[in-house]
């Protein structure tokens, strides 16, 4: 198996779940992002470029989606903290997908590349 098909089927429920559909959620966004192992992580590319990038955060074990050039948009549901180049989305996996919102955080951010 590779290692980004092993990063989501290692997880545990329903953290797994959430990351599979936000795989989902993702690539049916644009045909163009592109799903990439890189840097140890599950990248989205557009352009040769991270659009984004999926992880869990250690504290709360709660999904998230790094928005690559986020530090380019402002959304109040972004989080920046002390990153110089992503501003992250964190997402429940307890709850639905905000489908709505993800789709709008990444019509900001593709109008930056």
């Amino acid at each position: 198996m590779n290692p980004i098909d092993s990063f989501y089927l290692d997880q545990k429920e329903p953290v797994k779940s959430c990351l599979l559909a936000l795989k989902t959620v993702i690539t049916n966004y644009n045909s163009e992002l592109v799903p990439r192992w890189y840097y140890r992580l599950p990248c989205f590319m557009l352009n040769k470029h991270i659009f984004c990038y999926l992880w869990i955060d250690k504290k709360t074990q709660f999904p998230y989606i790094a928005i690559g050039n986020g530090v380019k948009i402002e959304h109040p549901d972004l989080i920046q903290g002390k990153r110089t180049f992503t501003k992250l989305l964190m997402i429940d996996p307890n709850e639905d997908i905000p489908k709505e919102k993800i789709h709008e955080i990444f019509d900001l951010v593709s109008a930056t590349y």
